[in-house]
């Protein structure tokens, strides 16, 4: 399956659900001129590391555990097999889905327990022995079998790095936090359409507006967003899909290109990437194409490509994107069975 090679090169991790099969962290090497990835080594480390973020330094990769327990470690990737950094570090939630760096601390949103967790990111790069803190979200929404309690998608910095937001299917809305000592700690919580089951935020590279990927309905939100204030406002809901969709049809990814004149996002079922143009009263879809697999689980950009990591088909599929149109191209595909996401070195 892989080949072990240089370090010098430029790079991608992959995340696998181990539970399903999956080969645990793959490192893969990127074609400069095509984007292609070549597989280079394959290391079984936490169970089902299904989300992945690399500091900024690139020296360490950080790596939630989506099990019932709840954990996140750090990796180093100064060589093709990342070497553990320390032991993993229980998040006190359960079921991690997402995290990412902020402010000196490694931030979880906890699916199963709908909660955000503070982790303190050492000097070296490794991790403290235990959280600094914990955000718990309360509230449900609508929908019977999967709003009954908070279900914390996503939290991620806002461009300023004043804030952290966390996106919560569960109660439809979106929250801003800051850290005090070490603690999440509410700012303020803004409401989503009730059943539109938020799943994951971008921002525009303007830092005024935000686009929320939306599960329950294939959706997104475009939000007006003030850093100076810690505000979101809803403005306007638009379709990823052209039509009613055959049948499941879960976004999942989203993107917003580099330039800001583009979203893509990623639905799982109907396992098509949908090309939405930004327009100064908000997005416009343009069209959608094939993701190459089943069930497209995480989207990312990088260099001009796309990357869809497929989960129900054991692979991550790469595309082109025309420049004009954003329209991608499939271009090719490597197998990683039980696929949860990308990110890039």
């Amino acid at each position: 399956m892989v080949q072990e090679g240089r370090a010098d090169r430029r790079r991608a991790f992959i995340g696998s659900f181990t539970a399903a099969g999956g080969p645990g962290l793959v490192t893969a090497e990127i074609a400069s001129n095509s984007g292609a990835l070549t597989l280079v080594a394959a290391v079984n480390v936490v169970p089902d590391p299904s989300y992945l973020a690399l500091s900024p330094d690139g020296n360490t990769l950080y790596v939630v555990s989506e099990t019932a327990e709840g954990a996140v470690a750090a990796y180093r990737v100064g060589g093709d097999r990342p070497e553990p950094a320390g032991p993993p570090v229980p998040v006190d939630g359960s079921g991690p889905t997402h995290l990412s760096l902020y402010a000196g601390h490694v931030l979880t949103a906890n699916y199963g327990s709908g909660s955000v967790t503070a982790v303190p990111v050492r000097p070296d790069g490794g991790l403290a022995a235990k959280p600094s803190g914990v955000l718990r979200h309360t509230g449900s929404g609508p929908h019977d079998r999967r709003q009954r309690g908070p279900h914390a998608h996503q939290v991620q910095p806002d461009p300023s790095g004043r804030w952290a937001v966390s996106v919560d299917l569960g109660t439809d809305s979106v929250r801003v936090c800051a850290l005090e000592r070490g603690v999440p700690v509410l700012h303020r919580e803004f409401a989503l359409r009730p059943g539109s089951g938020p799943r994951h935020l971008a921002f525009h590279p303007d830092g005024e507006h935000a686009y929320v990927v939306n599960e329950l309905t294939p959706t997104v939100t475009v939000c007006r967003w003030d850093a100076a204030g810690g505000s979101l406002k809803p403005l306007s809901e638009v379709s990823v899909l052209p039509g009613a969709p055959a049948g499941d049809a879960y976004p999942s990814g989203i993107v917003v290109s580099p330039d800001g004149r583009f979203v893509w996002t990623a639905t799982r079922g109907e396992d098509v990437l949908s090309v939405l143009g930004v327009a100064p009263d908000g997005l416009r879809l343009t069209g959608t194409v094939p993701c190459g697999g089943h069930w497209p689980r995480a989207l990312e950009e990088h260099d001009g490509f796309l990357y869809a990591a497929n989960e129900r088909s054991g692979d991550v599929t790469w595309f082109a994107v025309d420049e004009a149109t954003g329209r991608p191209q499939y271009d090719g595909s490597v197998q990683v069975t039980a696929a949860s996401c990308i990110v890039f070195g």
